[in-house]
């Protein structure tokens, strides 16, 4: 088994926020591929299904991108799974808006979700860090991360959650590198 968490913070009034892509992007992969519907549990919210021969939990922490760690410590325990055993999808300031980078461990970067799971679990988990682009200086970071995806964005942020989504079993199998590829591929 496996478990993918996206990142994110609970409320409708965060729901379009660039902060919440990871939220956005487990929830296409359950629609896409028929997962169960999502129930509470682990302080999260929670849905079964398969990518090709895996088993995948979707968890999406409801305890705020600040203590995601805690949510997610407590699927991985029960299951008795490792840290190696999750994939947290979550937004990346560095990486150009509408583009896809998987990597094993690494910084920080200053996201508190990633900071809070790196705190309960360590490093070494595999992250789908997700392009919101840098709104050009420091300044302005906060409000670009917690900003709603301009009406421009939609569509080209629609046709990479579909992407991912329709590369999810790739994932699953764990080709990284075929996934950023194939992804990349699907967006032209």
């Amino acid at each position: 088994m496996q478990i993918w968490a996206g990142l994110g913070n609970p409320g409708a009034q965060y729901a379009m926020h660039r902060h919440n892509v990871g939220f956005m992007a487990v929830d296409v992969i359950a629609e896409v591929h028929g997962f169960g519907p999502w129930t509470k549990k682990f302080r999260s919210l929670v849905s079964e299904g398969r990518l090709g021969r895996h088993k995948v939990l979707l968890l999406k922490p409801q305890t705020f991108m600040n203590v995601s760690g805690d949510a997610i410590q407590q699927a991985l325990h029960f299951y008795k799974l490792e840290v190696g055993d999750l994939t947290a999808f979550h937004d990346e300031l560095d990486l150009a808006p509408m583009k896809v980078k998987v990597r094993t461990g690494g910084g920080l970067a200053g996201h508190n979700g990633l900071r809070s799971i790196n705190a309960s679990l360590g490093p070494d988990f595999r992250r789908v860090r997700i392009g919101i682009g840098h709104p050009g200086h420091k300044d302005r970071v906060t409000g670009h991360v917690l900003g709603n995806y301009a009406k421009s964005e939609m569509e080209p942020l629609s046709d990479l959650l579909a992407a991912m989504a329709a590369e999810a079993p790739t994932l699953a199998d764990g080709d990284d590198a075929r996934f950023m590829n194939d992804v990349a591929l699907r967006l032209g």
